[in-house]
């Protein structure tokens, strides 16, 4: 049946109109009902498909709230290169935390040697853009089916004055009703893509001809075989001894700190031929592609405890 197709009992949305349909009424909820909302942009996937969904939701007006990129200052070039393209088109007002600021203050100290990594230190970084900004409600493109930490959440997450996430300390959410109370210096946590699956972000892609880093797509890279995956020869990487880099036909299934995304051989070029790739597979992009999530059996949960997403 086609989407929207009127059927023998009425009229039914098709699987990907329904979980738009959902994102849609979360980022109106929000905005209904707290004062400074923000929206978490790295240029990755999921947060392309989440700021097209908000767009959508407000559309013709404007975002009635700024976008926030947390800048590790490790990140790939092509997505920096698209991060400020997309927000120029869209007269976005584009908020960026610099990781590089905190280092250079004293605020966190810098991880050093081959495998340092300055993923962790985004934490701190997007606390204090928060508590800076003032926001009460933060979106972010977190999905359930990307890790079991993040399985836990709620779409409202209710964060305390810390900016920690307690799992025992969450409200229900029965008929998708969400309960967005907080104190002053707590704040909201809001994942409109809860529901959705690595699968409906790239069908989702490809029904609306959404533009994404060509990183998303297969290309040829000098890549470098560690811990089980490819990592992107760039120059936030030092090598290990014995290791040689060589050149392969990969693309990218999540993208975050260079250091520690790695990427997967393959061959598909377009949105179409991806969704074939993502329905075969039975890894999730965080597990297959990011030494970040390997630090330890609950290293994501110990996280978001901090204040990470």
């Amino acid at each position: 049946m086609s989407p929207n197709q009127k059927s023998a009992t009425g009229w039914e949305l098709s699987h990907l109109d329904a979980l738009e349909a959902e994102s849609v009424h979360i980022f109106r909820e929000v905005a209904a009902t707290f004062e400074r909302p923000v929206l978490l942009f790295s240029g990755g996937k999921d947060s392309v498909v989440m700021l097209h969904l908000a767009a959508k939701a407000f559309w013709p007006a404007p975002l009635p709230f700024p976008v926030l990129h947390v800048d590790t200052g490790h990140n790939f070039d092509e997505v920096i290169a698209y991060r400020d393209e997309t927000a120029a088109r869209l007269g976005l007002r584009l908020l960026v935390g610099s990781v590089q600021e905190d280092i250079d203050a004293g605020r966190v100290t810098e991880e050093t040697g081959p495998r340092a990594s300055r993923n962790r230190l985004q934490t701190h970084t997007l606390l204090r853009s928060i508590r800076e900004g003032g926001f009460d409600a933060v979106f972010g493109g977190a999905r359930r089916d990307e890790e079991k930490a993040r399985a836990k959440e709620r779409v409202f997450s209710f964060r305390d004055e810390y900016g920690q996430w307690d799992p025992r300390n969450q409200r229900p959410e029965l008929w998708n009703l969400y309960n967005g109370r907080h104190r002053r210096g707590e704040h909201i946590r809001v994942f409109p893509l809860s529901n959705w699956t690595e699968l409906d972000i790239w069908s989702y892609i490809a029904a609306e001809e959404i533009a994404l880093p060509p990183l998303y797509y297969a290309h040829r890279r000098d890549v470098v075989q560690r811990d089980g995956m490819l990592l992107a020869r760039t120059r936030f990487l030092e090598l290990l001894d014995g290791e040689q880099p060589y050149e392969a036909t990969v693309r990218f299934r999540t993208v975050g700190d260079a250091t520690c995304t790695g990427c997967v051989e393959s061959a598909a070029a377009t949105p179409d031929e991806v969704v074939l790739e993502v329905a075969a597979t039975r890894v999730t992009e965080r597990g297959a592609t990011r030494a970040d999530d390997r630090i330890s059996e609950a290293g994501m949960e110990d996280r978001k405890r901090e204040g990470y997403f």
